[in-house]
């Protein structure tokens, strides 16, 4: 099941938001508050207040438990923009963009979460499938001309040819 949360007209510009957000998809809730809980930006504030009102929406509507939950999507809209002007030289001039932004988090209890054994075992196996490839590769017949010496005799047989 998925629950989300919306925090809207967040006085924040959705660059700098998006980079946060970007580090806490695919990762369990307890993860990804303890990431909030220690990254050095207003970003991560407020990312942290909407992952928060997500959990107790799981709880209190959907009967959840916030363990299991994994944060699925993690978006940031642009929301409107306040245009201000700051007086410039010789009476003229220039436009301050003030942007918001909509911030946008979907939990979910549906998604596998990954630990670091699961990842490691990932890993593993793919390691194997590598070397079944190249041990299968070296039985294959490989061709005994380079590239290089392929250009050489051409070389030789244009040289030959002139004379």
């Amino acid at each position: 099941m998925e629950v989300r949360s919306i925090y809207k007209y967040a006085r924040i510009s959705p660059f700098k938001v998006r980079e946060v957000t970007r580090e806490i998809q695919g990762l369990p809730v307890s993860a990804a508050l303890d990431l909030l809980a220690f990254t050095p930006k207003k970003a991560a504030f407020l990312i942290g207040k909407t992952l928060k009102s997500a959990i107790a929406n799981a709880e209190n509507n959907a009967n959840l438990k916030p363990d299991g939950l994994v944060v699925k999507e993690a978006i940031v809209g642009e929301g409107p923009t306040l245009k201000r002007i700051m007086a410039r030289a010789r009476g003229s001039t220039s436009r301050i963009l003030k942007r918001t932004s909509h911030i946008r988090i979907v939990l979910s209890d549906e998604i596998p979460i990954e630990t670091r054994e699961t990842q490691k075992a990932k890993r593993e196996q793919g390691k194997k499938e590598l070397k079944k490839q190249a041990t299968a590769g070296e039985t294959a017949e490989a061709p005994t001309t380079s590239a290089a010496e392929k250009r050489r005799k051409v070389k030789k047989a244009g040289k030959k040819a002139k004379r």
